[in-house]
Parts: C-alpha cells; structure tokens; sequence
C-alpha cells in the first residue's frame, strides 16, 4: 500500500481537514452532475406556433383584429390556444411521470476528515477526501482503493458486467483514475455499488470529471435527429407553403386591381393559403401521437418524445442491452458438479437435488454471509431455502468464530462455525477452483479432471466456484487457512438467467422483419450461451470492443452487416456501432439502463430506457422509458407504432384529399369576380374541427 494504510487502525488516518475540504469545495464545486435543462413555458410555446400553418391563423386573426371583427379573430386564436394547450399538457404529463421514477434520496458517504470518522451528504465529497466503503455503500466519486478486505463492486452501469469485479490495493501512487472494467483493478467508480468487503479510498475525481460525468458531458454534444415523420411533413408543408403563399399574392393583387378593395383581397388570399395549406396537420399528428402514447403507455412503455411514436413503426434494428434486458440482472444457481456427476437446477421445479449434493450446497452455504448482499451468496441461500430437503443443512443455531477472507495471494474465503452438539470445529471454504484446488492439495490428474469440468461450465456462461470443508480440534486457530486440512466438495455455477419473455420476443422481432443485435460489456463466450438461450442466430461471429478499436468507420460499417453480437464493448462503442447502423441506412431503437447507454440511447432514432432500474442519466436520453423492465414490452410498442404509421398515413391522405373541394370553394369565385364564399373563419372551422373528427376515425383502426 503506497500509504500504508491499516483497515483496523481506521482512527489513526487522519484525512483532509474540514477547512481543506471547504477551500476544494469552494474552488472545484460540488460532486454532482448538472441536471438537463428543462425546456420552459415560453420555450415550448415557441416550438409550437413556430410551425407554418399556426402562423397563418395567428396572422388571420391579427387582420381581423385590425378590421375590428374581434369574434372572428377570437375563433381563429382559439384554435392556436387549444393546439398549445394539448402539446403542453402531454408534455407536463410526462416529465411528471419521470420525476416519480427519480430516486429523491441522495446518496451519504462516509468519510474521515481531521481524524475522525463521520457520514456526510454525498455531493459534499472533494478530491482528496479519504473515504471509508463497505458493503451495500454507493460510491459517491472515482478514487483508489489504498487498503481492502474482499472487496467487489458491482459496475454493471459503467460497463455492463453482470458480476461483480473484485478490487485491490493500490501498490504505488497513483493521480489519475484507469478505465472500468475487469478484476483486480484498484479503482472504484462513482454511482457503482460495494457488493461485499470494507476498503479506505482517496478521491481522485469527481462531478464531471469522474467516468459517470465524462459520459454526463458527451451527451451535452449529441443532438437528437428529427423523425422521419418530421422530415416528411416538414418538407411537404413548405412545399405547400410555397405554392399557397404565390397563389395567395397573386389573389391579392389580381382582387386588388379588378374589384378595388384591398383588404378583402388580402382575406381573401389568407383564405386561400388556409384552403391549400393543411393546417390540420399539427392537431391530427398531436391527436394521433397523443392517443398512442396513451396506448403504448399501457404496454408500459412511458413516452417522453411524442414524434418518436412514428418512427417505432419503422424501426430495422433493435440493440439490446444484455445485463438487465435481456436478463433479470438477478444471479441463480445453474447447475452443480459433485462426486463424478453434474446437476442442472431449476427453481421451478419443486424436486430437489440428489442427496449426493446436498454436503456441497450446504458448505456453499455455510462459506457464506448469514444475510447476503453479493448476488452469488444470495443465490446460494435462495437455493438452500426453494427445497424442504435441504432444510436440516441450514445451521440457524451455529456460531460462527472467524472469517479467513480472499486475499490477493488466495482468492478463497473461509469460514469457521461451532456447532453446540459437536466438539470440533467446522470449517467451510468458497472461492475460485484453482485457490480451492491449493487448498485441498489437489493431485495434477484430479486437478486436469475437474479442469476440464470446469471448462464445460465455463462453456455454458456460468460463473464456477469451487467448494471445500475440514474439521479442526477446539484448540487456538491458525492465522492462515492453508493450516487447515480441506476436502474437496464440488464446484457451483452461476448464471444471469434470461427474462422467460425474451425468447418469443426475439422471434416475433424475426418474422417481423427486424434485426435484433446484442451489445454488451460481457465476455464473448457469456454473450454467445445468452444468444443461445434466447434464439439471436449467427452465434459463431462476435466482434468485441478491441477488435474495434482496429477497424475504420468503413470497416465497421461493413462487418456488422453479418454480426448481431459485440462483446467487451466500452461506452463510446455503443454510440459508435449505433451510428454504424444508421449509417447503413438503418432505423436504429437502442435499450439500456446504465449511465454507459446514455450517449447511445440519446443518438440512437429510438432510445429506450429502462424505468424500474435504469438510471437518470439514462432516462433523460431515451425518448421512451419501459416502466416495467421486460423486453416484451418493446415488442408490443413497436407493433402498435406500425399500426399508427399506417393509420396516419391514411388519416393524411384524408386531409389532403379534402383540401380540393375547400380550395375550390375559396378560389372560384375570385375567378369568376363573385363574392367570398368561405372566410378564414369558416376555412379554419372545417379543416380543424371537422376534418380532424372524420380522420379521428383512422385511428381506431386495426392493424392490418
């Protein structure tokens, strides 16, 4: 340890002094990340009247606000004030659903400060500060660990890992931080989480300058692209615009000249470009987004962007996130190996295991947490409580004398028990098959033999930790858990199990035509046994986040179109691959939960979030967040945004259709020097009254 730090002499470490702590905290800010900026009131106003044919009923109403018809100017003003307030409240609706997924409570951190130990607000952490972490504790900014105790973090948010990484000491100084990602690394992150162990940590960063601010601040650079939809109909209301505007000057002018009066000409050419222009357009689209959002909601999907609704319709490829979409992001113990023989587990199932296995999950046990935090200990004490069987292995009663915890030399921990009807006592011992293999004084041959075991489990996905137990006489115990004689028990494999959902799910995106890719920060052989699982086909081809590194945007642009799994993939390749795909033409939908998607969900066409686990940052780039977490729930909302394209398209191909006989209506009789049929005030009655409750109608329709 380069500063000599001692776990159990905590009172002796002196920390930075309050007054220190305040200078820092004075000059560099406080540790957090600026929230995005909400849009206001006025701000969203101007999004919407901004739009052509809201600027002509606005300029409508100011001409017969000028000619003194106050009613007729009220009516068309009021039209403007009805499309505003539908926009604003479903937008008010939907920031008010997020504030409610937002996690209030803000995070503590404990931290020495001139010698003594004391819980402060987490935004109040500076660089330099000396922190105390210990299990279940959010690390509140990026640091490095200078003494530890089996300590393992839980990074799935930065890197996407299913399992926990385990962390030492730093041996020399260190200023500045290294990447996530891997064991045995000696930094810790901020937003992660300790899974089990006690550590001291000095803060290197923080805010916006720790990883979780790095990808905070890139997101300030991408700016989201407009839908298709938006495209679209932007370019045929300026096309229209263009057109309406020439003949409505040319109207004025020729009224002018040929009948004299001025002012009706220029009603008149008003009332034609409202004729030709389909101002309806804003309420349909607000109409039919609004009540798809609305159906979409009860898929439990919640709509952030509104525009976005269409563009589900045309989506091509769908990436996914692995851990916690794909997965439940909840570790099970998959199956077993003792005495010879394999054992896959199903919790499902009310049949428990042989006999022959029950020595091995009971040590598993008993070489764990009484009441667990880490995922593989909670995994082994949900196993030990599914079965009735198993109930007699469960020592509620024994006393547990001492912890032998993992080490760098020995990634094994052991655990001593005294049972009050025995003498002896009880020693159980998990850790990685090569340190239980040390410890039980393995035979090369038995060593090969339960390799190549291991090598099968491996092969599977699973995570393998090998199991062992001895006995020792109550007399004073050694100081090192190689005095113990251990017999080997067996080997536990663990798995992040598949959502049940995902399966059909991958296969109705199949027939749908659309391509589903995996994009994780696993290990390629992980991500190939989940492929497996859930159906995604070629499983042979990987391209990982290294390989990348190696490949030009040409390159990359071509591969993926044969790939559907990325393996080791760090943040910015996620955004990188999602502009891959979009460069290749493709309508790109994005899932993820961790501050590592961000970046990809916000540049991807369609970025979902996850609501239930997913983080902030998170949910701010995605323009959709799935409330219940299951990939299912995609599905369904990618099935309905089909169906409201195609409604839509149907419900415009209305409108213009009934354009025809009203700019008929308001062009005749300038032609034929007769009096105005239609003023702005009718126009606007018909095109956004009824034409919008006749073409409401498609939007009921089932989808073909």
């Amino acid at each position: 340890m380069a500063d000599n730090f001692d776990l159990n002499n905590i009172s002796e470490i002196s920390g930075l002094s309050e007054k220190e702590a305040a200078e820092r905290l004075a000059r560099e800010g406080y540790n957090e990340i600026p929230s995005a900026k909400k849009r206001s009131f006025w701000a969203m106003i101007y999004d919407v009247i901004r739009e052509p044919m809201l600027l002509l009923l606005i300029g409508g109403g100011i001409i017969y606000m000028v000619l003194g018809d106050v009613q007729e100017a009220l009516m068309l003003l009021a039209f403007v004030f009805v499309i505003i307030g539908i926009t604003l409240y479903q937008e008010r609706r939907t920031e008010r659903t997020l504030e409610a997924l937002r996690d209030l409570s803000s995070p503590r951190a404990m931290v020495i400060r001139d010698g003594a130990t004391k819980r402060i607000a987490g935004r109040e952490v500076v660089r330099g500060d000396i922190i105390v972490l210990s299990e279940g504790d959010r690390v509140p900014a990026d640091g490095i660990v200078l003494a530890g105790n089996n300590l393992t973090v839980e990074e799935s948010i930065l890197t996407g890992e299913s399992m926990p990484v385990r962390k030492t000491e730093s041996d020399q100084p260190v200023e500045e931080m290294g990447r996530p990602g891997g064991d045995n690394l000696p930094f810790v992150y901020s937003g992660t989480l300790v899974v089990s162990g006690l550590s001291i940590v000095r803060i290197l960063a923080v805010g916006v300058k720790t990883e979780f601010g790095k990808i905070g601040k890139s997101l300030q650079a991408i700016e989201p692209e407009d839908t298709r939809l938006q495209k679209e109909t932007r370019s045929i209301v300026r096309n229209l615009a263009i057109i309406g505007l020439s003949l409505s000057a040319l109207v004025a002018i020729i009224y002018g000249l040929t009948i004299g009066n001025w002012l009706q000409g220029l009603l008149a050419s008003i009332t034609l470009a409202m004729a030709i222009l389909p101002e309806e357009f804003p309420v349909v689209l607000t109409v039919f987004l609004a009540l798809g959002a609305w159906r979409i909601s009860k898929s439990q999907v919640l709509t952030r962007r509104m525009p976005v609704i269409e563009t589900l319709g045309s989506n091509t490829v769908l990436c996914v996130d692995k851990t916690g979409t794909l997965t439940l992001n909840h570790m099970s113990v998959e199956q077993i190996y003792a005495g010879g023989e394999f054992f896959n587990i199903d919790l499902n199932t009310p049949k428990a295991p042989p006999e022959k296995f029950h020595q091995l999950i009971e040590f598993s046990i008993l070489a764990s947490q009484t009441n667990p935090f880490d995922p593989m200990e909670k995994a082994l004490k949900e196993l030990g409580e599914r079965y009735h069987a198993l109930t007699e292995h469960l020592h509620s009663d024994w006393v547990l004398m001492r912890e032998y915890p993992l080490s760098k030399k020995l990634l094994a921990l052991s655990r001593v028990w005294k049972s009050p009807t025995r003498e002896e006592y009880i020693i159980a011992a998990k850790g990685a098959p090569e340190a239980i293999f040390d410890l039980c004084h393995l035979r090369e041959t038995q060593i090969e033999e339960l390799s190549k075991r291991i090598d099968t489990m491996a092969g599977g996905g699973l995570r393998v930790l090998g199991v062992a137990r001895a006995r020792f006489e109550p007399t004073s115990l050694p100081g090192d858990q190689h005095e113990f004689t251990f017999d080997f028990l067996g080997l536990t494999g663990f798995a992040d199990p598949i959502r049940p959902t995902v399966p059909a799910s991958i296969e109705e995106c199949h027939n749908a035509g659309i391509r589903v890719v995996m994009i994780t920060g696993d290990y390629p052989i992980t991500a190939q046994n989940i492929a497996r699982q859930i159906g995604l086909e070629p499983v042979e081809r990987v391209i990982t986040g290294p390989e990348m590194l190696d490949m030009s945007d040409a390159e990359l642009r071509d591969k993926i179109m044969t790939v559907n799994i990325f393996a080791r993939v760090v943040p910015e390749q996620k955004l990188r691959l999602v502009d891959a795909f979009k460069a290749n033409g493709e309508i790109v939908a994005m899932t993820g939960d961790g501050v590592n998607d961000a970046p990809a969900l916000k540049s991807a066409n369609i970025g979902i979030a996850m609501g239930g686990r997913g983080t902030d940052v998170a949910r701010e780039a995605g323009a959709l967040v799935l409330l219940d977490d299951d990939f299912s729930s995609i599905v369904k909302a990618i099935r309905l945004g089909r169906r409201i394209f195609d409604n839509l398209r149907k419900a415009m191909a209305y409108i213009l259709a009934v354009h025809v006989p009203i700019a008929g209506m308001a062009l005749l009789p300038i032609l034929f020097k007769m009096p105005i049929v239609l003023y702005p005030a009718h126009i606007a009655f018909l095109e956004l009254i009824i034409d919008p409750a006749c073409s409401v109608v498609f939007e009921a329709e089932t989808e073909e």
